[in-house]
């Protein structure tokens, strides 16, 4: 057999990219779905291990475990405000050390990373002031209700409810991501930007926050852009592209350390383990009324809606075709694994955790391989490959739990470094979004529009800016009303996306909607014959 055979049948029985809807169908079997992504993931859990064994997975590991670090204080301690310190900073290492321990080891995909999210945090503030309100107490409740939606889950996942993500196309993914993107940036620059107008912050403290900020966001984008460089060695570029957050994180709070006059706002974390507030651990099940153990069922099917739409748009998009993801999804045993998960963690009245979006992006980014393309003169990176292992998510939650034991050290990095890395993650995310790409078409010349958009020269410009301000629109709505007094509805607008997407069948012409809709946007290479750069 010649060579050139032989790579061919060897690139044959290589696993091949799984497409969007993998996993998504309707099995009409009694767990059909479940026993269908044990099937298909079992034979690749040996090599999951296999594969972590790199240098980018290490990069990988450091770059999101500070990352995931950043976003688990500043929910726990946005928790702990929220709900009168009830539920804190440690509590929320705790749920997101084990929770992301236990997914990475048993989940179908477990380059999905496990977190607080905002929505979560708005709704268990909201849970709390109902039950002030009434007089009850907040935990008891809280478990309750986290035992109803964890069972709940469970059940949608064994009757392979997430098929129903086959309804949900390219149009509201990029919504949803291009929500959570911009909530990291706006958040990031709030924080940094409140401590020129506290008057009690000091202006030597909120130059050198904003100094440390930015030093972060611009040090981890340009070293990890290190890697197209055409100065040094591949192996060094290499190394400071996958490191480049971590170093940046590392070379900002050495600046912070040595400017150490200037009083800065620290990672506010507990000194000793233990819980916020001093309560046991286990939570008192029997301190409310019996009644309200079953009225619990109805606040739980509002946070299963969260908690469902969240997983299951966050895994759809770890699992689109353009991460070239090679051994399969698993979004109904995903989401069983997370259903137990908040059914035991609100036995101990710890904050639920999910799919985080952010971090799961750019855990698929950072393991990644990639190539740049020219298409008619203008350079575009994409990814050719990812390193789909277990180590770095497992790696990364056990950093997390070993930080518990090391609480003052933790506190040293100083928030404004936290944010940086928050406005680093947002931009990086957006990087990827074809909505904020289609966005920058409004501010450029129509006769200089990218031909490496595939839609260009396909559907009509102003086709393309109506689709544009549709999604634009969604996100508003969407923005508005999660800031709202009726943010707990937050999740229903979002599955309301489908029917507004199906409905622009009747506006748009079935070819355009193909373009702008795509699962995955043509292979440029294919299209233009163009090599790598």
């Amino acid at each position: 057999m010649s060579d050139e055979h032989e790579h061919e049948h060897k690139a044959t029985d290589a696993p091949r990219p799984s497409l969007p809807d993998a996993g998504l169908s309707w099995t009409g079997r009694f767990a059909g779905g479940l026993m269908d992504d044990l099937r298909r993931r079992l034979p690749h859990y040996l090599s999951d291990f296999k594969d972590g064994f790199h240098s980018k997975v290490l990069g990988s590991t450091l770059f999101l475990f500070f990352a995931c670090l950043a976003n688990t204080i500043a929910f726990g301690g946005l928790t702990g405000f929220m709900t009168g310190g009830e539920i804190g900073t440690t509590e929320m290492l705790v749920s997101t050390a084990v929770g992301g321990i236990c997914f990475a080891l048993f989940s179908g995909q477990p380059l999905t990373i496990l977190g607080g999210t905002g929505p979560i945090v708005i709704f268990t503030a909201l849970l709390y002031t109902t039950c002030q309100s009434l007089g009850y107490e907040f935990l008891p409740v809280y478990a309750w209700v986290g035992i109803w939606s964890g069972v709940l889950l469970m059940i949608l996942a064994v009757i392979d409810a997430s098929a129903l993500m086959r309804h949900f196309t390219r149009f509201t993914d990029e919504i949803f991501a291009g929500l959570i993107a911009v909530i990291f940036i706006v958040e990031a620059v709030k924080d940094v930007a409140k401590g020129f107008s506290n008057p009690d912050t000091p202006h030597d403290a909120a130059l050198l926050g904003l100094v440390l900020a930015m030093g972060t966001f611009m040090l981890s984008r340009n070293l990890q852009s290190t890697r197209n460089s055409p100065y040094l060695r591949w192996r060094v570029r290499a190394f400071l592209s996958d490191f480049g957050p971590a170093i940046a994180i590392a070379v900002m709070t050495v600046v912070a350390i040595l400017m150490h006059e200037v009083s800065l706002e620290h990672a506010a974390v507990p000194e000793t383990l233990g819980t916020t507030s001093g309560r046991p651990w286990l939570v008192d099940l029997q301190a409310i009324p019996v009644w309200i153990w079953f009225a619990a069922i109805g606040p739980a099917i509002l946070a299963v809606v969260l908690l469902f739409l969240d997983q299951n748009i966050t895994t759809r998009l770890v699992n689109a075709r353009h991460h070239k993801l090679r051994k399969g999804s698993g979004y109904h045993l995903d989401l069983f694994v997370v259903g137990l998960l908040i059914t035991v963690l609100s036995l101990f009245g710890l904050p639920w955790i999910v799919a985080a979006t952010v971090h799961s992006l750019n855990h698929v980014t950072s393991l990644a391989e990639h190539e740049v393309t020219e298409v008619d003169g203008e350079r575009r990176e994409r990814i050719v490959s990812v390193r789909e292992n277990r180590i770095s998510p497992l790696s990364i939650h056990i950093l997390i739990g070993v930080s518990l034991l090391f609480l003052p050290l933790v506190a040293m990095i100083p928030m404004s470094v936290l944010f940086g890395l928050f406005l680093f993650m947002g931009f990086a995310s957006l990087g990827g979004n074809e909505f904020f790409e289609r966005f920058r078409l409004w501010l450029m010349d129509p006769k200089l529009y990218p031909k490496s958009h595939h839609f260009v020269g396909k559907v009509p410009n102003r086709v393309i800016h109506t689709f544009t301000a549709i999604q634009i629109a969604c996100l508003a709505a969407l923005w508005f009303l999660k800031s709202s007094s009726l943010g707990l509805l937050f999740p229903v607008l979002i599955a309301m996306l489908v029917p507004i997407r199906m409905s622009m069948n009747r506006f748009f012409a079935p070819e355009h909607l193909a373009a702008l809709d795509a699962d995955e946007e043509p292979d440029a290479t294919e299209d233009t014959g163009i090599g790598h750069v």
